[in-house]
């Protein structure tokens, strides 16, 4: 069970953004309330969110770099622009494990090893 941080690079407003998402909701909401991020601002959440932050196609924060690096500070693991997919790939194929679902399984695992390819053909 873990937290994340990518390192995208986002300016809103005055303020440069990245994502923070967990294994676990419950991980998620306690990272938030340990680095000071409001619980409102919760995306992807079909209860928790609001607005249109409900719709957001996985459970996560976007929160400033600050907050990450109390994070990070806090045991985040820091990851690429690449781990919010794999994160929410890897659930994918959890569900279809657990579901028998050998098409979606299959589809799971082939788009895990495109994202480990696309990572080793960005790096130096």
């Amino acid at each position: 069970m873990s937290v994340y941080v990518d390192d995208m690079r986002a300016a809103f407003g005055r303020m440069v953004m990245c994502h923070m998402w967990a294994d676990t909701l419950d991980e998620l909401l306690a990272m938030a309330d340990l680095v000071g991020v409001k619980r409102k601002w919760i995306q992807g959440h079909p209860e928790l969110s609001f607005g249109k932050h409900r719709n957001a196609s996985w459970v996560h924060f976007d929160i400033a770099l600050s907050k990450r690096a109390l994070a990070v500070k806090a045991g985040a693991f820091e990851t690429d622009r690449y781990g919010p997919l794999l994160h929410t790939t890897r659930l994918c194929l959890a569900c279809a494990i657990a579901d028998g679902n050998d098409e979606a399984r299959i589809r799971a695992i082939k788009t895990i090893e495109r994202i480990e390819l696309l990572r080793k053909s960005v790096r130096p």
